[in-house]
């Protein structure tokens, strides 16, 4: 039985997109049918599935992880300002920080004015090489089924890292839970007019 652990940030998230109109949910993390039935009930949103956790896989697999951070800085063909959420999971914690950057670069561009993010960091690093697939319970629950991966976790981000990786866009809440994770939810600010 996968375990299931407490989440502040997902209902804050919830209810932020819950008062737009048929919004724009990108998840970062392989197709989990539960969360596409949770979201599209919850918030009647359009899903949005890239799966970076198997191009990572498969950069490292090819022997090409060097030339992660350039494919991250061209893999998304969405349009600025293009989508309402994004639910980044704890992918920053498997990339190096030129990948990391090379995404949050092109996360902060794809979100819309006023639109958020969530992300999880992990605060110890942990003994095996997995990867977590976040499955939603409810809006306050998430249950943890590890998978394999290629590499574990590399540095831990400190709050100041985060928040420079994270450049464009401003910290509405940062949730430190007792099982060794961070939950950050982010906001991109409205367009600023002179």
């Amino acid at each position: 039985e996968d375990p299931v652990f407490a989440t502040k940030a997902l209902r804050k998230f919830l209810g932020k997109l819950s008062n737009l109109e048929a919004p724009a949910l990108l998840d970062l993390a392989p197709v989990v049918g539960s969360n596409l039935n949770f979201f599209g009930d919850h918030l009647g949103c359009k899903i949005i599935i890239e799966d970076i956790y198997g191009d990572l896989e498969r950069h490292i697999r090819e022997g090409k992880l060097d030339q992660f951070p350039a494919f991250l800085s061209r893999r998304f063909a969405h349009a600025d300002a293009s989508v309402d959420g994004i639910l980044c999971w704890d992918l920053m914690d498997y990339l190096d920080r030129p990948a990391a950057q090379a995404l949050a670069e092109q996360l902060t561009r794809m979100l819309r004015p006023e639109g958020l993010l969530l992300a999880f960091f992990g605060t110890a690093q942990p003994r095996d090489a997995f990867y977590t697939r976040y499955i939603v319970v409810d809006d306050v629950q998430l249950r943890y089924r590890p998978y394999p991966a290629s590499r574990g976790r590399q540095a831990i981000l400190a709050n100041r890292d985060i928040i420079r990786l994270f450049d464009g866009l401003r910290v509405v809440d940062s949730f430190l839970l007792q099982h060794n994770l961070r939950e950050t939810l982010f906001h991109k600010p409205p367009y600023q007019t002179r």
